[in-house]
């Protein structure tokens, strides 16, 4: 969106407000174009505060699905998460060492009901599959590279 460097020179100047504070029509308001600025400069900080995030990790996978943790399955090259809430059952694979784009998948299933799954080349995690499960079993598997996990008939 915006250069590190020149983030606030660019916003300055769509505004039209030079950088000696007056505005590119006139040189009056002086006041008026100081307090803008500041407003401009705390923008612009926010949004940057908002974009440049740390990154994502592991811990990530937690908030991607609602509800609390019912099961976890650890194999080689990651784990398998599966979550309750009152409702709905929700899985996600997350990867022991994210990275590398690698093949990645979780399933996720309510007894009488088809899979649910997500599959593909990704860096941290497959999913979040989410299945309705209110008073069903559910099962779900996960891999990562070819290694996988799986729960059996859960939550029954």
């Amino acid at each position: 969106m915006f250069d590190e460097a020149d983030g606030v020179a660019g916003v300055t100047g769509l505004l039209g407000i030079r950088g000696d504070g007056r505005t590119a029509r006139g040189s009056g308001g002086g006041g008026r174009q100081a307090l803008v600025q500041l407003f401009v400069l705390a923008l612009v900080g926010a949004v940057g505060l908002v974009l440049g995030g740390t990154g994502a990790s592991s811990a990530d996978a937690v908030s991607a699905c609602a509800g609390r943790p019912a099961k976890t399955v650890k194999f080689a090259t990651g784990e398998l998460r599966v979550y309750r809430s009152r409702a709905y059952a929700c899985a996600v694979t997350v990867a022991k060492n994210p990275g590398k784009r690698r093949q990645m998948s979780v399933q996720l299933q309510a007894r009488g009901a088809r899979p649910v799954g997500d599959s593909g080349r990704y860096t941290t995690r497959a999913g979040p599959v989410t299945v309705p499960a209110l008073h069903r079993c559910i099962r779900a598997t996960g891999s990562i590279s070819g290694t996988s996990g799986s729960t059996g008939w859960i939550l029954c």
